[in-house]
Order: structure tokens, then sequence, then C-alpha cells
């Protein structure tokens, strides 16, 4: 059976990707700038963004610090990521990666289960 996912508070028992493209766009635009989707196999996919920039965090099992896509040739810092506690952060633009290239990779990672090839990543193990 292929991994299915799930976005939280989303209601959606399986999300396909384009499902899942539509309900990330639709909460960003409600101002909500963190989603968490969990998979079949346990595993997490985290969304993070501040609308330009996103943090892609890819998580096996509860405890994983796991790995992040990354943008190694950005510079500077970017702020405004808000997450579901309130909490405002800022993280350096070489750990976040523009908004349509995170939507990116949240779709293929929901359809094939994995990184596409090619992406700059940072494994936090």
């Amino acid at each position: 059976m292929a991994e299915s996912w799930v976005v939280e508070d989303g209601g959606a028992a399986h999300a396909s990707s384009e499902a899942v493209l539509k309900s990330l766009r639709a909460r960003v635009g409600r101002g909500l700038l963190e989603t968490w989707l969990t998979s079949s196999a346990g595993r997490s996919l985290a969304f993070v963004t501040n609308t330009e920039r996103a943090m892609v965090m890819l998580l096996g099992e509860d405890g994983d610090p796991g790995e992040h896509a990354a943008d190694p040739g950005a510079e500077g810092t970017s702020t405004g990521f808000v997450l579901s506690t309130g909490q405002h952060d800022a993280y350096p633009d070489r750990d976040t990666v523009p908004i349509g290239e995170a939507l990116r990779l949240v779709e293929h990672i929901v359809s094939t289960g994995s990184w596409p090839a090619g992406v700059h990543g940072v494994v936090d193990r």
C-alpha cells in the first residue's frame, strides 16, 4: 500500500498532492503559516512560511529531528514565520526556500514519499 498523507486540522482521511497544495494556499491566505501533515507510515511533513520563503521539514518517527530543504546560496535572514503557538521565528535564508519551490517540494513528497532529485537538504539527525 502506498503511503498516504493527511493535513492536520484538514479533516480529510487522505489528501492528494493537489488537495494538499490547495489546502496550503488556503491556509496561508487565512494567515495560518504553519501546517503539519502526517503519513500513514508515521512520518511528518512540516511547512512553515512567511509567505515569501518556507521551511520544509520531513521527519521520521516521533522524536526524529529529520531533515529540511535548504537554499545554500541564499544570504540573510527572514522573519515572519509565525507558528501555531503564536511564536514568531526568524530563519537564515539558507535554511528556507522560496515559497513556490516549497510548494513544489511538498507536492512531490506527498506524491512520491521522497524529496525530488537534486534538492539541497540538511540532515538534522
